[in-house]
């Protein structure tokens, strides 16, 4: 399987869709939001920092997204963005209605 079809697949095949590092406190604090906000929605995490193709990743997500950082968050395949746009989000009351829509 292609970075691309990876990165596509996951995206349109779950729900919540989120790029990662495990290092990353951003990355932490938008897996702990979805961790605790939407314990009843599995989240597909894709840690690039343990994936040997981490880097050709996260090079054609800053070409799809054009967002060079982790989290690279996606909900119902639509980008989110990072961890602050995901808190952001959150707070706005947009988060929710994203999750929790079919």
């Amino acid at each position: 399987m292609s970075v691309k079809q990876l990165v596509d697949s996951a995206i349109a095949d779950n729900k919540i869709t989120i790029f990662s590092k495990t290092w990353c406190s951003y990355s932490k604090k938008a897996k702990n939001l979805f961790a605790s906000e939407f314990p009843d929605v599995e989240a597909k995490i894709i840690e690039l920092d343990e994936r040997e193709d981490g880097d050709a990743i996260q090079a054609y997500l800053l070409e799809k997204t054009k967002q060079r950082t982790v989290p690279n968050v996606f909900v119902n395949q639509q980008h989110i963005g990072g961890g602050d746009d995901v808190v952001a989000s959150f707070k706005q009351g947009k988060l929710r209605p994203l999750v929790e829509a079919a």
